[in-house]
C-alpha cells in the first residue's frame, strides 16, 4: 500500500476551511465528505470548490452540464 503523501497533499489541496483535522489526509476526508453525502473540494471546479455547496448532486448536476469537463 503506497505511503500518504500529507505534505504534498496539503500544498495542492483547494478546500478553504480552515478547522479542517482531515487537511493532506485524502482518505480521511474522503470517508468523511462521502459519510455526509458530499464530495471533497478537490472534486469540483475552482469556482465551486470555494463553496460550502459540495453535495453529490450538486457534482452530478455540474459535471452533466459542463460536459464532464472542468476544462
Amino acid at each position: 500500500m503506497p505511503e500518504c503523501k500529507i505534505s504534498e497533499n496539503k500544498s495542492e489541496c483547494p478546500c478553504t476551511f480552515t478547522g479542517c483535522g482531515n487537511h493532506g489526509l485524502c482518505c480521511d476526508c474522503l470517508g468523511s465528505h462521502l459519510g455526509k453525502g458530499q464530495l471533497p473540494a478537490c472534486a469540483f471546479p475552482p469556482e465551486i470548490a470555494n463553496t460550502s455547496e459540495r453535495s453529490i448532486k450538486e457534482f452530478i448536476r455540474l459535471y452533466q452540464e459542463r460536459s464532464g469537463s472542468w476544462l
